[in-house]
């Protein structure tokens, strides 16, 4: 593989392709395992919030059942 750089002709060897290979590739994968905690974290505010959501509910359900039995 040849490199130009200021007009002198740079060869990598095998050794240089493989190295950079081997770090593209674990550049690669330190940026998936970054994606990856960021969406368990909005996942998990997401999980929270439904936590709330149904909370509220069942506070009003069982203000409703309440109601309903004082009425019986």
């Amino acid at each position: 593989m040849y490199y130009y750089k200021r007009g002198v002709i740079m060869t990598f060897g095998v050794a240089e392709v493989t190295l950079a290979i081997i770090v593209g590739t674990l550049a690669a994968i330190v940026y998936s395992l970054r994606v990856l905690v960021l969406m368990d974290r909005r996942i998990e505010r997401i999980e929270e919030h439904i936590e709330k959501a149904v909370e509220r509910v069942l506070k009003e359900e069982f203000k409703i059942e309440k109601m309903n039995k004082k009425r019986k």
